[in-house]
């Protein structure tokens, strides 16, 4: 066993030594080092991408780009620990109002939430987003209903605005 490991440290070390040059120093053949100017010159221009858009007769895949701009939209204001201004961004993108659910802003003692959740249901999937300080950067995703036919567990304040 002693002479199979001290074969094995020979080999390792003697296979180090075909990419060492004189004092040590790394010796690579000339075809592995890539520089800059090796590069091929880029000659295509980059094209603004449409921004996304309501895909009324698609999936919640296909409306998931749309709800999580919205989403950074709203995150980015001074509006973004308001479950409200989630859900009037998504009304404003033409989201279904009567779709959507939100959790509350506050917690039963008027602290500010450490998150707020709100979806919009999608056929027999829903978009959902997560913001707050819990939460770090926004999460937008797209999951199955819930059994219940909801989105979201637990209570959810009324939009009756």
């Amino acid at each position: 066993m002693a002479l199979g490991a001290g074969t094995v440290f020979c080999g390792l070390l003697l296979a180090g030594c075909g990419v060492l040059g004189a004092g040590g120093e790394p010796s690579l053949p000339p075809t592995a080092i890539v520089t800059p100017s090796d590069s091929p010159a880029s000659t295509s221009t980059p094209t603004a991408s449409e921004p996304p858009a309501l895909v009324p007769d698609g999936t919640a895949d296909d409306n998931l780009p749309l709800f999580a701009e919205v989403t950074a939209a709203v995150w980015a204001s001074d509006d973004r620990a308001s479950g409200r201004a989630y859900v009037d961004g998504l009304v404003a993108a033409g989201f279904d109002k009567a779709a959507m659910q939100v959790t509350q802003d506050t917690t039963t003692v008027g602290n500010p939430a450490e998150s707020i959740q709100f979806s919009v249901r999608w056929d027999d999937e829903c978009l959902v987003g997560q913001v707050g300080p819990a939460t770090g950067d926004p999460v937008t995703v797209v999951v199955p209903v819930l059994a219940e036919g909801t989105c979201l567990v637990g209570d959810t304040r009324p939009i009756d605005w």
